[in-house]
Order: C-alpha cells, then structure tokens, then sequence
C-alpha cells in the first residue's frame, strides 16, 4: 500500500508524557500506506513514551518544532498522553506551529488530551470536535461544540477521544490525506 508516497506527515511531541500507542498506532499507518512520518519535538534528542503513567519506548527526535516549517509537511498529528499537550502548550514555537497548521488549511488530527494545544493556539472557536471527556469544558470554554463520538471531522481538523478510537482515527487520517483535507 504506496496510495501516499510522497506526502510527509508531522508528529509533534513534547519530550514526555506521550501515550505510546498513540504516537506508534498512526505513524504505522501512515508509513504502511507509503507516507513519510516525521517525529517534531521541543528540543533535539529523544522523546519519552507511556502506556498510562508507566515509561514505554524512547523515540529519536527527527527535527525541532522551532525549525519545521509548515509548508514541509502534508499533515500534523498530535498525539495524546496527559503531560505531552500541557507540555506543548507552553511553548510558543509549538503553540504557533500548530496554529499555522489549522490556518494552513491541510489535515490536523489530534486525539485524547491533544487538543488542549489547539484550545491554546486558539483555532476551536466555532468548530466540532472531541477529546478525552475531562477536555470538554476546556474546548467548550474556548469556543468549541464537543461531542462524545469515535472520531468528528471538521473541515481539516480530526479528533478522537481515547487509544481505544485508534482504529478509526488512524483510518480517517489516511482518507484525509489521500484527499488533501479532512471531511
């Protein structure tokens, strides 16, 4: 399955606290079906997964979030994982990163806590979307309609609530792709 060679899809992180199959379920998929996934991070190095609050993997870091530029990449996943988004949103240079990718028009899949970055980069506003149930006064706050479904599409932005929605989040994110926006 080659139907996304060429397309380079991004995956930003912090440097811990990302849920393991969140991070490894979608970058499977997307290599499988011949797209290249690129892991961003805050910093140069390695990046720390979990499976819940017990250390999994190491990660190498492919590029900096403060080097990547919008325009290199297809797609961006933001994987879940408690203290990665709460990590995220304190750094500028991911927080406008994110931003730009949301204003960029191109797919922004972000599952479970995830979207606690695009509440902070402030692209929810008037959007559907879903989350880890304990976000949704969070998102709702920042302007957005959240709803308890497996995945929700809104123009280029796709949301999932938990690992257990994997499946159906990695699925829609390769349709998205092989289409050029979500929906």
């Amino acid at each position: 399955m080659s139907h996304l060679s060429g397309k380079t899809v991004a995956f930003l992180v912090a440097a811990e606290g990302i849920e393991r199959v969140e991070l490894t379920e979608p970058w499977k998929a997307v290599s499988e079906a011949g797209a290249h996934p690129v892991l961003l991070s805050l910093e140069e190095g390695e990046v720390q997964t979990f499976d819940h609050l017990d250390r999994a993997e190491k990660r190498p870091v492919d590029k900096t979030v403060a080097e990547a530029s919008v325009a290199d990449y297809d797609a961006l996943v933001l994987p879940g994982g408690v203290a990665n988004p709460d990590a995220l949103r304190m750094d500028k240079a991911a927080v406008a990163f994110v931003r730009d990718f949301v204003e960029s028009g191109k797919v922004v899949a972000a599952i479970c806590h995830a979207p606690w970055t695009l509440v902070e980069a402030d692209v929810v506003r008037g959007r559907r979307l879903t989350s880890w149930p304990s976000l949704q006064t969070d998102l709702r706050n920042a302007g957005a309609e959240w709803v308890d479904q497996k995945v929700v599409v809104d123009e280029n932005l796709i949301t999932s609530r938990n690992p257990h929605d994997l499946p159906a989040f990695s699925g829609q994110l390769l349709e998205s792709l092989a289409h050029g926006a979500a929906g």
